[in-house]
């Protein structure tokens, strides 16, 4: 009989989430848990809402609902915060508190210093979880920190999974509704088809919690996946190892059970190293047939010695063969990089997105460093004085924690908006032909970029727009001027020379000119310091930025979400009057259609000024000049 009989497993959310639908958590580390148990546990339950602010008093209700002894917590870094309240409602409650995952396992004695804490599971969870809720806090567990006698004692190292094989598939079928989907059914999962990684990267904890690397054999991953294809339904999973392609002959054994066994309704995300995605050449057709559609490389930085002083062994050649390849397989690649190593300044910055444009990647993703505790990275920050906050909640990869030798924080914040400026492609706003499909596109990209800005809750909001700004000046200074020509720019000609103002205060703007001659369309940034106005509108950043920090970024994502599901199943949208009514109802959120919506307006107040009821409707942010 076990210690413990009614067990809540919660994965504590982060902080702040950027809008990105593949960020968004699917909970399997703690169904993880939840396999393990399952069988000795009277009852085994999950709160609602576990991936967002809603979580606090579902938690609460929950414990109304049902009987709870145990509670596990997991916690990443940017969620620590999160997992202590969390852990004082169980406390309140009378549950005994373990908490698990990569900040538990980084400095236990802090966690356990908290006081509301009984245990902390040290490495990878499933074996001393399970003998926590059959023994109880017992020295027998091997893997746990406890508290007695007011020290933190330690039971002994746990060796990692030998067999990784013998670990329960994850019990998806615990999760709580999330986007109109339940349990087993989410159309956006998460699997993992290996565990540790071979390098250790100074800025990564995979070592850590995982140690090295260990594969599933191909069988034990294709049974799993069998749970979770569907023919009529196409499911985003995301291959979410440190390292995939590790061992080749392994993933095109995967790839050819799929194939022999019709598991091709799939749409898979992964991440790789450059060499590895090399080294898979002869199977990448197979990849891109069994659903791999894209890939995230760590690129991590265009300067050899920075890449050597993170201990990351690319080699900048690899990097452009290994984007061909993908490309020729039609596998789309997102580029990772950090900025903000302590030796560069704001010039070797400035080469990130040039170099990332050289590249002809399809995305770019521009990161901040963030010294994870654990890391060897931490480390030499914390020794040099360059951490400036322990704020887990800022732990997120887009809002700095650091200084460098040359870059304070509001720097580092400027230098990422102008990674993201100076990398896009401004090729999609000059192929439109109108004034109003132009305006939705930049104020959807500014709005984008402020929504990943606003995940730094220490910036005010002068410096945020000041940050914004500053990007915007920097890179107009660059690169003021974009062309492309195209024969058929002459069947739909610009009328007249148009000119938005993204305006900083009153005298203080950048104006985005777009002029055509023939075939020849151009986009012109220029920073201008004088009280004129624009001749069409003018985009206040003030504005921008306040509804920025007003929107819900777990609401945006809930329609994100749904608007992936419904981008990969467009006949289900048709066909099933259940699809829609799980996925219509999201996107029918009249808060969430005010906000994209509100490009909408805008641009039609930008071209009909007359119309000043649509105005009334959504934030000023761009104001119509007479």
């Amino acid at each position: 009989m076990a210690y413990f009989k009614h067990v809540c497993l919660v994965e504590a959310p982060q902080s702040m989430t950027p809008p990105i639908p593949r960020f968004i958590s699917d909970a399997i580390g703690v169904c993880y848990l939840a396999s393990a148990i399952k069988n000795d546990v009277e009852t085994l339950v999950m709160p609602d809402n576990y991936f967002n602010e809603g979580i606090f008093d579902s938690f609460r209700a929950m414990f109304k609902r049902h009987p709870v002894d145990l509670v596990g917590i997991s916690s990443m870094t940017g969620g620590f915060n999160n997992a202590v309240k969390l852990a004082r409602i169980a406390r309140e409650n009378g549950a005994f508190v373990v908490m698990g995952g990569f900040h538990p396992t980084s400095l236990p004695e802090e966690v356990l210093g908290l006081g509301c804490v009984d245990a902390v599971v040290i490495g990878e969870g499933e074996e001393t979880f399970r003998e926590l809720v059959l023994k109880g806090p017992s020295k027998e567990v091997r893997g746990l920190a406890c508290m007695e006698n007011g020290s933190v004692t330690f039971t002994g190292v746990r060796p990692v999974i030998g067999d990784v094989d013998s670990i329960v598939f994850p019990l998806r079928s615990l999760r709580p509704e999330r986007f109109g989907e339940k349990g087993s059914n989410y159309s956006i999962d998460t699997i993992y088809t290996s565990r540790g990684c071979p390098w250790s990267c100074s800025f990564c904890a995979n070592d850590l919690m995982h140690k090295s690397w260990r594969g599933r054999s191909a069988e034990n991953v294709v049974e799993e996946l069998a749970l979770l294809h569907d023919p009529k339904k196409k499911k985003l999973i995301k291959i979410w190892d440190a390292n995939f392609l590790t061992n080749i002959t392994r993933a095109e054994k995967i790839c050819d059970l799929m194939i022999e066994r019709g598991f091709t309704n799939f749409k898979f995300g992964s991440e790789s190293r450059v060499k590895d995605l090399i080294r898979a050449e002869r199977i990448l057709e197979k990849l891109h047939r069994i659903g791999l559609c894209q890939i995230g490389l760590g690129i991590e930085s265009p300067n050899p010695r920075t890449l050597e002083l993170m201990n990351k062994k690319n080699m900048l050649g690899d990097v452009e063969r290994a984007i061909e390849l993908a490309k020729k397989h039609k596998i789309k690649t997102e580029g990772y990089f950090i900025i903000g190593h302590h030796s560069e300044t704001v010039e070797d910055t400035m080469a990130y997105p040039e170099y990332a444009k050289s590249l002809r990647i399809d995305k770019a993703l521009f990161m901040v460093m963030t010294p994870y505790p654990g890391t060897k990275i931490f480390d030499e920050y914390k020794n040099a004085g360059n951490i400036v906050s322990y704020d887990w909640d800022l732990y997120n990869n887009f809002s700095p924690v650091i200084r460098t030798a040359s870059m304070d924080v509001q720097t580092i914040v400027k230098m990422m908006a102008y990674c993201h400026f100076a990398f896009s492609s401004y090729h999609s706003v000059i192929r439109k032909n109108g004034a109003r499909s132009i305006l939705i596109d930049l104020l959807s990209r500014f709005l984008t970029l402020s929504l990943l800005m606003k995940t730094n809750k220490m910036l005010s909001e002068e410096e945020f727009i000041d940050a914004f700004y500053g990007a915007l000046a920097m890179y107009s200074a660059k690169e003021p001027v974009i062309e492309l020509e195209r024969d058929d720019f002459t069947k739909k000609k610009w009328k007249s020379p148009m000119v938005i103002s993204i305006e900083h205060s009153l005298g203080k703007a950048v104006d985005i000119m777009l002029d055509q001659e023939g075939t020849k369309r151009m986009m012109r940034f220029t920073e201008r310091k004088d009280e004129r106005t624009a001749p069409n509108a003018v985009i206040r950043l003030k504005d921008l930025v306040a509804y920025a920090k007003s929107v819900s970024v777990d609401r945006i994502n809930s329609i994100l979400c749904s608007g992936e599901i419904i981008k990969n199943n467009p006949d289900l949208l048709l066909s099933s009057m259940t699809f829609i009514r799980q996925h219509l109802l999201t996107l029918s959120d009249l808060e969430l259609w005010r906000f994209f919506g509100s490009t909408f307006s805008l641009y039609t107040s930008f071209l009909k000024p007359e119309r000043s009821n649509i105005m009334a409707l959504s934030p000023k942010t761009v104001r119509q000049n007479s």
